[in-house]
């Protein structure tokens, strides 16, 4: 499997520009192909050559031709075998391992979930491996493994620290690899559901975009001409330091104020709990402000115009052409949408564009799904390098 995924690579510069091409936006005619690279017809004959050569590009049936205004015998459009090759997501939360297989275009083919009973670095690269042998007797075309991890990881490689799984340094990537033999990437879960969004989702074809999340914290991820801008605080405490209302309420750490105190999960969670004695799920709360119930109504509209303050403040300043919010408290939305749009219209200026705003109802295999497009992305770019 390993010798398969090797023989793609390297590419050049000009091969890898046709192949996220051809991967994200194919099936293309070579006409319309190199119209968008800007190239001549011999040159991209030149580039694609190998590429079909090796394996990673296939020339469509002549029948299934783009239509095209031109003279003479159409082209047979370039595309990608999908299912010629298959990717594992792994996404590692406090308390479970959630997995996912895809194919080359990233679309989730089987799911296969196991509880982390042990937070011990090689007892969970253990529990990987048994779960991507497992996988591994239905999908033989295994060709790389993604792992989304909450926290800051260094190299996609080495997680740095993890608050959820109390990791300092642990060499994620070298442990996976040396058990199953296939190439590991890791990376921050937020960075991974960005690169899914940007090269097969909400961001595709978008010079300026954002992710925004919500749930056990606040992530944030931003895409400028079409690539996502990695940076040193990833994951460090984004949410943390971005005072909404200085007078708000406090988190268990005794922040005040934050985008965290005011939407994260937990954090309105202790709210509830904290004003009425009683410890209640997430979808209670948002159960209970549907129903009226003024303690959960009033916190939750709390957090609606906290979102909606962030949504235009990241809107006054990237001016995105879409935010997309997503994560396992994007429920919010359907209960304290109006507050959000009242708080997003009073911090925008009136004559300003509405906010292109989309909501994604998300679970724990998107967040896996990232992880396995981190992987694709190794195998078609040659690279670690975000």
């Amino acid at each position: 499997m390993t010798a398969l995924a090797a023989s793609w690579l390297p590419l050049s510069t000009g091969e890898r520009a046709v192949a996220i091409e051809v991967l994200v936006h194919g099936p293309l005619s070579r006409t319309e192909l190199a119209r968008r690279l800007g190239l001549s017809a011999g040159s991209l004959t030149r580039l694609t050559k190998p590429l079909i050569e090796s394996g990673l590009l296939v020339e469509t049936p002549e029948g299934a031709a783009l239509p095209e205004v031109r003279q003479g015998r159409p082209s047979q459009p370039l595309d990608i075998v999908a299912e010629s090759r298959s990717f594992i997501g792994f996404k590692i939360t406090e308390d479970m391992v959630y997995a996912v297989v895809t194919t080359l275009r990233s679309e989730i083919v089987t799911r296969y979930d196991r509880p982390l009973t042990t937070h011990d670095p090689e007892r969970v690269a253990d529990l990987l491996a048994a779960m991507a042998a497992e996988l591994a007797r239905t999908h033989p075309s295994l060709a790389g493994i993604g792992v989304g991890v909450g926290g800051f990881v260094r190299r996609r490689a080495v997680v740095g620290e993890s608050p959820f799984l109390s990791w300092r340094d642990v060499p994620l990537a070298e442990l996976v690899e040396e058990r199953t033999g296939l190439p590991v990437v890791v990376e921050n879960d937020v960075a991974a559901l960005v690169e899914a969004e940007t090269w097969f989702g909400a961001g595709r074809g978008l010079e300026r975009f954002v992710v925004l999340t919500i749930g056990a914290g606040i992530g944030y991820g931003l895409v400028l001409g079409g690539k996502r801008v990695a940076y040193a605080e990833e994951d460090r405490g984004f949410g943390r330091h971005w005072i909404v209302d200085p007078s708000g309420p406090l988190t268990p750490d005794g922040e005040r104020g934050s985008a965290v105190s005011l939407l994260s999960i937990p954090s309105i969670r202790y709210q509830v709990q904290a004003a009425t004695g009683r410890e209640v799920t997430y979808d209670e709360i948002l159960a209970g402000a549907a129903g009226g119930e003024p303690m959960c109504v009033r916190i939750v509209t709390e957090a609606g115009r906290a979102l909606g303050m962030l949504v235009a403040q990241i809107a006054n300043f990237v001016m995105p052409q879409k935010i997309l919010l997503a994560g396992e408290g994007v429920g919010l939305m359907g209960v304290a949408g109006g507050a959000v749009d009242e708080a997003v219209r009073a911090h925008r200026h009136p004559l300003a564009a509405p906010v292109p705003l989309e909501t994604k109802v998300s679970d724990f295999h998107d967040w896996a799904r990232g992880a396995a497009v981190l992987a694709i992305q190794v195998l078609v770019l040659g690279t670690v390098e975000p």
